[in-house]
């Protein structure tokens, strides 16, 4: 059981995580550099005894925290803090103020409650035995952030468990959501240019038209998921962007596509790779043409060890009681970087509903919104989830 005290510190440093949350919201930064969001984050925690450590590849930071209590286990809790490359519509008073840009995915709010946990284990410094490693990672969104500052050991000697918490707009008001094993799956882009012979609109027999190959393509891999893959591990093939041709009275030479790959598991990893290869080029060559296939690994499966998620039940429940902690019957086909964390150290990531109390959850603009809006008083309660996780393993381990 937890100190019943946790939730009340938490609540206590709630405006001056609701303070670091709108600072950094209003001045996202996209990518592995975002020295803003560093500089807010070192001000907001100088006062705290902590230990800072920074790499070569990102902005990213390692704040430790030794316990009072003497030396025992590792653990770490993470949180991102790069945005999305797009315009922001919620008319919020913090909205952004650099166009183009926006904490559309709540990492301002993952960085925010980080930072509140911290405050937390601070004043609790004198009762735990053992280490906590505080991460703020940039360029989670696709930038594979988490891959760099491991490469750049800023996170050495590994933790023996590490956590992370990920807001969802359209989920319940405070619930805590995971599940065991695949929580997320693996991201791949591809691409596939289909080169054939351009020539007159008017006279297709005289050319080769890479465009009715690349549709049959675009037809094919829905036929090959759903038929070369068991919808019990599930993989999802999605053509997101066609190019091709310069008027409407012209035979392009070439076709590109752009599209991405998700699955569960490596296996299905690798081989829908392989399929893609296959089909692509089989339909080109039938047609006498050639289509060359690109793929470009991204993030792994994100899975998530049994025995975080019970830990993490347990900390939702003892902060809010039973019905606050939901085990989901099923993946979500989006990505994560943590997984990069998660294929080296034992632990889970969770799902913390930030709907407004009293809303509709299922009416919410969801993550990667142009008005994707949080209700901040549930921030505090995840500042006290991710404390409570460290506070518990670094006691009890994996009990």
């Amino acid at each position: 059981m937890l100190h019943a005290d946790l939730l009340e510190q938490a609540r206590g440093f709630g405006p001056q995580i609701v303070a670091l949350r709108r600072a950094i919201h209003s001045e996202p930064e996209l990518g592995l550099h975002n020295p803003l969001t560093r500089d807010k984050i070192r001000a907001a925690l100088a006062h705290l005894p902590l230990e800072w450590r920074e790499g070569p590849s990102t902005t990213g930071l390692v704040a430790v925290l030794k316990g009072g209590a003497g030396d025992g286990r590792r653990v770490l809790l993470r949180g991102d803090t790069d945005a999305l490359p797009m315009d922001e519509e919620t008319g919020l008073d913090f909205a952004s103020t650099i166009a183009g840009r926006m904490h559309a995915c709540g990492h301002d709010t993952h960085t925010a409650m980080l930072a509140g946990a911290a405050e937390v284990l601070c004043v609790r410094r004198e009762s735990l035995a053992g280490e906590v490693m505080f991460m703020f990672q940039p360029g989670e969104e696709g930038f594979h952030g988490a891959r760099f500052m491991l490469g750049d050991g800023l996170i050495d000697p590994l933790p023996q468990a590490a956590f992370a918490l990920h807001i969802m707009p359209n989920s319940p008001h405070g619930l805590v959501a995971g599940r065991n094993g695949a929580l997320l799956a693996s991201a791949d882009q591809f691409d596939i240019i289909v080169s054939g012979a351009g020539g007159h609109a008017s006279m297709p027999h005289m050319a080769l038209d890479p465009m009715p190959v690349a549709a049959e393509i675009v037809t094919a891999i829905q036929a090959m998921v759903t038929r070369k893959f068991p919808v019990s591990d599930p993989v999802v093939a999605t053509v997101a962007k066609i190019d091709g041709g310069t008027a409407h009275n012209v035979i392009p030479d070439k076709v590109r596509m752009r599209g991405t790959l998700r699955t569960l598991s490596v296996e299905n990893r690798a081989r829908l790779q392989e399929e893609l290869h296959r089909l692509a080029g089989g339909i080109a060559s039938a047609h006498g043409m050639v289509a060359d296939v690109t793929i470009t690994p991204g993030f792994p499966v994100t899975v998530c060890d049994a025995r975080a998620v019970d830990l993490g039940e347990c900390v939702a429940t003892d902060l809010g009681g039973e019905g606050r902690f939901h085990r989901m019957d099923h993946p979500i086909m989006g990505a994560e970087d943590f997984s990069y964390v998660l294929e080296k150290v034992p632990g889970a990531m969770f799902f913390l509903g930030v709907s407004h109390q009293g809303q509709d959850w299922r009416s919410c603009c969801g993550i990667h919104s142009p008005r994707m809006v949080v209700d901040e008083a549930v921030l505090p309660f995840g500042a006290a989830f991710l404390a409570g996780c460290a506070e518990r393993f670094l006691s009890l381990g994996f009990e």
